[in-house]
């Protein structure tokens, strides 16, 4: 079987990653002939190898796609500084691309790039938008705020300090407070939800529903500096108590 053949076949799964034995059973190889058509391709520039056993059928796949591959079979979706990234929440462009999972904490390194995957406890695990024929699975604003604020109290630090924060046309507040209330721990949920409103009564943020009752705000869903006609503000670092919590429980 030629590389075209191969390619064609392993295509027609309708798939962008497939792994080695995803490969075996369309190609009708044994593992051992189909991992060495594989490689075969890699080298060829047809596929890239992204870790052992896994492997993407588009060399210019966005590397947004992959994540829920990498940790299969844990599913997990792009959020943190990368959806914050992604939705004009924050300006710093992020070095590595961070996901969120139900899997274990841990780092990847990929042709395609370097990922960050932290864990959420399935009562938090949500609340991503698939973007029309991308694939991407990524955190809507309101919930990948939501996860950074979750995670601030984590050993790691990367949460500790939030970067500047510019909340987008139509953001609502009220969402994020309601992941916020499923945080399982009390002194966890505590620490976000101080976080989330020291950021709102500072008046470096504010979404289309604020004030601590949730109630709708006569502009509407526009930010408060938006609200008094000027550029948005942007939250700078917080070092508040909250801001500054344990670890995680």
């Amino acid at each position: 079987m030629n590389a075209t053949e191969a390619l064609a076949r392993l295509k027609s799964l309708g798939v962008p990653v497939v792994t080695t034995a995803d490969a075996a059973a369309v190609l009708r190889l044994s593992t051992a002939a189909a991992s060495h058509t594989l490689r075969r391709l890699d080298r060829a520039g047809l596929v890239v190898n992204a870790r052992k056993g896994l492997w993407v059928l588009d060399p210019g796949l966005d590397p947004l796609v992959l994540p829920e591959y990498l940790t299969a079979p844990y599913p997990s979706y792009v959020s943190l500084q990368t959806a914050l990234y992604r939705q004009g929440m924050i300006s710093q462009i992020p070095s590595v691309t961070y996901a969120v999972t139900l899997g274990r904490d841990r780092r990847i390194e990929t042709p395609l790039g370097a990922y960050s995957f932290h864990h959420l406890p399935p009562e938090l695990f949500g609340g991503w938008a698939d973007p029309p024929r991308s694939g991407v699975k990524l955190a809507t604003p309101e919930k990948a705020l939501a996860d950074y604020l979750y995670l601030t109290p984590t050993r790691t630090r990367l949460f500790a300090a939030l970067p500047e924060l510019e909340l987008p046309e139509g953001f609502d507040v009220d969402r994020t407070r309601e992941w916020l209330r499923r945080i399982p721990s009390p002194r966890l949920r505590t620490i976000a939800e101080r976080r989330l409103e020291a950021l709102l009564t500072e008046g470096k943020a504010g979404g289309g529903r604020s004030g601590r009752h949730g109630r709708e705000s006569p502009a509407g869903e526009r930010s408060l500096s938006a609200r008094r006609g000027s550029r948005p503000r942007k939250a700078g670092r917080t070092g508040s108590a909250a801001g500054r919590g344990g670890r995680r429980g």
